[in-house]
């Protein structure tokens, strides 16, 4: 398979896109994103792909142990590597300057591929039910997208998004969705599209999202869709979590901690298991109120593989005045299943829908287990602005992420199609 083709990331996040592909052999030539704590988890990540290559991650780890600066590790590898990563939100204002950082970073190049799909609040169902789709900004960003494809014209493009976009609808009717579509194939593209679930895909994960593809040239007879190879595992989600080490609500650390036990099988296969030091697994604190709600909800699965339901709870324990909705607001990530509930950016607010399946614990997840989830690899940092870890910034990027093995697959069926 060839392993010199070059992708441009466009709407980031914090790589769990870009991360796939760069593991089935694409290189990437730069990454465009809005969120600066998710830049400057990109632009580590890209430190660590170019150390590993060059056979110096042990300036990685001293990082991870806190023994150099951020400034250091991005001083020990070239400049070229952090430029890469351009922090802009894309819009009409922004797009001449992006392009002409794009073309620097391409240089005499070629960009065989665009990947990303713009941020999805915009088309997902909870940001309809708040009122407020019409006038966002972001349910226009596809424009920009195919203004790229313009200019690039790369052979193959990956758009992701969710759910929602196949049923939103502009003002005069229409849907996005087939707005999107017209568009691409006006620019000269054909595109092709699947609704794609995360855990068909070795991630244990109900994750659905839809994967447009898009070709250059006319359509064929022939579908050119890179349908990834299915993978389903016998593993359940314990599988994620047991090596780790046992904590309570508030302990943890962002600093490494080595596991507790043998790694299973799942986390050797997915690729998530490293042998660096393993970070944030640090675990929110909680009230006590919280923690006693967090009990119920943990035995009443255990016991009767039953699901909380808000007005289960004892009279004193319910403080929320709104009580006929959202009434799975408290959720344990089960153990015992072959896939979780959806990770969702939601889990930077509290860690009421992701509670921990060891009643002994009692408490959420902590973004490590919650990155797990998103199969991202233990050896991946997740960045903040100002250098010191913050763990609101780190759930939302896990939480806005696209499942690396996800990524992973389909990048691998391209390739086999290219």
């Amino acid at each position: 398979m060839p392993s010199t083709l070059k992708f441009l990331d466009l709407f980031a996040g914090a790589g769990g896109l870009s991360e796939g592909f760069i593991r089935a052999g694409f290189q990437p030539i730069a990454h465009v994103e809005a969120d600066a704590s998710a830049c400057f988890t990109l632009k580590t990540r890209q430190a660590y792909h170019w150390l590993k290559n060059n056979n110096s991650i042990d300036v990685y780890v001293k990082y991870l142990q806190n023994e150099l600066s951020r400034d250091e590790l991005y001083n020990a590898v070239p400049t070229n590597e952090i430029d890469s990563v351009i922090n802009a939100f894309i819009g009409a204002e922004t797009l001449s300057e992006i392009f002409q950082k794009v073309d620097q970073q391409i240089g005499e190049s070629k960009l065989d591929l665009i990947i990303g799909g713009p941020p999805c609040q915009a088309y997902s169902l909870i940001g309809r039910a708040r009122g407020n789709m019409h006038d966002d900004p972001r349910n226009h960003l596809y424009k920009y997208y195919a203004e790229f494809l313009r200019r690039y014209k790369p052979k193959y493009f990956v758009f992701e998004n969710v759910l929602g976009l196949l049923t939103a609808r502009n003002p005069n009717g229409e849907l996005y969705f087939d707005k999107m579509k017209s568009l691409f194939v006006e620019i000269g593209y054909t595109v092709e599209y699947r609704v794609l679930s995360a855990n068909e895909y070795g991630v244990l994960q109900n994750r659905k999202r839809i994967i447009l593809v898009g070709k250059k040239g006319h359509r064929s007879k022939k579908s050119f869709y890179p349908e990834p190879e299915k993978l389903i595992t016998e593993a359940c989600v314990w599988d994620l979590f047991s090596d780790l080490p046992k904590i309570q609500a508030g302990g943890g650390s962002t600093t490494p901690q080595r596991g507790r036990s043998e790694q299973s099988k799942c986390l050797k296969e997915s690729g998530i298991a490293s042998t660096l030091p393993l970070t944030w697994h640090q675990a929110r604190p909680h009230s006590k109120q919280d923690l006693e709600i967090y009990k119920h909800a943990v035995n009443l699965w255990d016991t009767e593989k039953r699901r909380l339901h808000y007005d289960d709870l004892p009279e004193y324990l319910k403080s929320h005045k709104g009580r006929n909705s959202f009434v799975d607001r408290f959720k344990v990530v089960a153990g015992d299943l072959a896939a979780c509930h959806t990770v969702v950016a939601h889990i930077s607010k509290d860690g009421h829908h992701y509670i921990h399946p060891d009643i002994e614990q009692n408490r959420s997840i902590t973004p490590r287990e919650a990155a797990r989830i998103q199969s991202f690899p233990d050896d991946y940092y997740f960045e903040n602005v100002s250098g010191k870890p913050a763990r609101t910034s780190a759930f939302k990027q896990i939480g806005n992420a696209v499942p690396v093995l996800l990524a992973q697959k389909i990048a691998e069926q391209l390739l086999r199609n290219w």
